[in-house]
């Protein structure tokens, strides 16, 4: 007994802290592949960070504050060897969308939004984010690629003074590109080319083999390792460049600016703020958040999940969905005090790790410290960074997250998913949480109309056989009521009929009502209804309901013989001494 106990205790321990599921048998070749990975990994996400930092309107250093908290928590809570968290395109747009560019709001909604994922991990309401379709997340990150993509114009033309609102944006932007610098142009287009060519490079690169010659190993090492850091490279360059041209007391770029040096002060996040000599206070201040306290933790959420199911289905592991949301909120929770805004999983950032060769969350650990490192030290050097170098990472990054095959694949598949789709695409351009909620609402729309009037599938011939193609619930009893009987008494000449329920697995009482208001229907025009294939659990609600007229069969061919008065077959009344043997000891168990 007590070795089945500790092997239970050991089990739930793993299950929280997954990381002493692999660390007893972690080997020399693991660490080499995650050095590797998580250098890969670092090298991408240090210039991200800082073009998220502008995405999200916070001054450069936030994105790496952002950046390293989840490398370390993940390495002890995940269960994805692929995942990595840290600042994404999308999460940086919503934190612009509800921080107003404060620095402190946006701490603030990390914590928040940690506290919310950590409560949904703990009451196990993963599956809440089940309700929100495919087509409505589809429709929002392609809506969110061409928001934050068209957000960059300005800094890859060198613009001033361009709102952030989209639709002003669009305007100003077309309204002032008579002011566009050749400089950061130039640059920023030269930059976008660099990096679809590197990405290409990667792309299109033949596995390497074991009997390839030790040169043509090496090469291809090589083009693979600047092809993966290609935004570290390319944005190296354009600081290289702008450096160049500092030196020579001529500067046509839009630069970056001071970056603060050194690692952030751990804190606890700010529960009020002082502006314009007025406090705001915390009350208000989640006021002004408003939805954003419910947007932002349900998408964070859903976009860490659905990249680690991905690369789990990609790979061939197995990932705990509750334990994902630990491990996102408890990193919300923690990055809030070292000024971290909210974070999610990275989909670019996860396929670069799994790409690399990554063997566990152990990779995140030489990322995490290679963010800090940069802090640390390579702050200094981030003035010199282009805004339209940066602009192009964050363009190249988003523009895989526009979709513009499943307009044409839903169409061919299922055409009514389009409207949630459209319509979250819409109108995520007007309010983000407007556009979740309106595509959410009618994908449930359509769903509870599937309910409530499920298809009836009917079989004309000596007897009329009705069979509906999906459960059975209370809004859908008064429809299939009225199909039974105008069916039943359309029929000349009047005919018995059969409920075929085999896709019918549970009822409630209102289904229970309506059935037995529909045999004394049914009964008042001398028709007879009979049941067949009926479930156990459901035949158990009904033999309880006592309902006047029920009668069943075990088979649809039984109630057929019996309806036409074929001689040997006996119905199955409401009593269970009528019932055979194997199921009275289904309804008494």
């Amino acid at each position: 007994m007590a070795p089945d106990t500790c092997s239970c205790s050991q089990a739930a321990l793993q299950q929280r802290l997954p990381i002493l599921a692999w660390l007893p048998n972690y080997s020399i070749q693991w660490l080499k592949m995650d050095f590797i990975a998580g250098l890969s990994v670092g090298l991408t996400v240090i210039p991200q960070a800082l073009a998220y930092a502008e995405v999200a309107g916070l001054p450069p250093q936030y994105g790496l504050y952002s950046a390293f908290m989840g490398c370390f928590v993940y390495l002890f809570l995940g269960t994805s060897r692929d995942v990595t968290l840290g600042p994404t395109a999308i999460m940086s747009l919503l934190v612009s969308f509800y921080t107003f560019h404060e620095p402190a709001y946006a701490v603030l909604l990390a914590f928040l939004s940690g506290c919310i994922q950590l409560a949904m991990g703990f009451l196990h309401l993963g599956f809440l984010l089940d309700f929100i379709s495919c087509p409505v997340i589809n429709g929002f990150t392609s809506a969110a690629s061409i928001t934050i993509g068209f957000g960059q114009i300005k800094n890859l033309l060198g613009l001033q003074n361009i709102p952030r609102q989209f639709f002003l944006q669009v305007y100003h932007t077309f309204l002032h590109v008579g002011e566009t610098r050749m400089g950061d142009a130039v640059l920023g287009l030269v930059c976008m080319m660099l990096l679809f060519l590197l990405k290409l490079m990667r792309d299109h690169m033949s596995p390497v083999h074991p009997d390839m010659p030790l040169s043509v190993r090496f090469s291809q090492g090589l083009v693979w390792t600047a092809a993966t850091a290609r935004n570290a490279l390319v944005v190296s360059f354009a600081a290289l460049v702008a450096y160049s041209f500092e030196v020579m007391g001529y500067q046509p770029f839009v630069l970056t600016g001071e970056t603060a040096k050194g690692l952030p002060s751990v804190r606890a996040p700010p529960f009020s703020v002082t502006t314009n000599n007025r406090t705001i206070s915390f009350t208000e201040m989640v006021q002004d958040m408003g939805t954003g306290l419910a947007v932002v933790p349900l998408i964070g959420l859903l976009e860490s999940i659905a990249v680690a199911k991905s690369f789990a289905s990609k790979n061939n592991y197995h990932v705990n969905a509750n334990q994902e949301l630990l491990a996102i909120g408890l990193t919300n929770v923690l990055g809030s005090l070292v000024s971290a805004y909210p974070v999610t999983g990275s989909f670019g950032r996860t396929a670069v790790n799994a790409q690399s060769g990554v063997c566990t969350p152990g990779g995140g650990l030489v990322t995490g410290v290679l963010v800090l490192l940069s802090l640390c030290y390579l702050t200094s050097l981030f003035s010199y960074i282009p805004k339209a170098a940066l602009a192009a990472v964050i363009i190249m990054a988003v523009a895989p997250l526009f979709d513009a095959k499943i307009f044409r694949t839903l169409w061919r598949v299922k055409r009514l998913d389009l409207l949630p789709l459209c319509m979250t695409f819409l109108l995520c351009f007007w309010e983000v949480q407007y556009g979740i909620l309106a595509g959410t609402l009618v994908s449930l729309f359509i769903l509870l109309h599937s309910v409530a009037r499920p298809k009836i599938q009917v079989s004309e011939g000596p007897v009329l056989v009705l069979q509906p193609a999906s459960g059975l619930h209370f809004p859908a009893i008064d429809a299939l009521r009225e199909a039974i009987l105008s069916r039943a008494l359309e029929a000349s000449p009047q005919r018995c009929t059969v409920l075929e329920c085999t896709h019918i697995s549970s009822i409630d009482y209102t289904v229970v009502l309506g059935l037995g208001d529909l045999l004394e229907d049914l009964h008042k025009q001398g028709i007879m209804l009979a049941f067949a294939g009926l479930q156990v659990p459901v035949l158990r609600t009904l033999l309880a309901a006592d309902l006047k007229g029920f009668q069943h069969f075990t088979t649809l061919e039984e109630a057929e013989n019996h309806l036409q008065q074929e001689p040997g077959t006996q119905p199955y009344n409401s009593h269970e001494d009528s019932v055979p043997e194997h199921n009275v000891a289904l309804l008494k168990s």
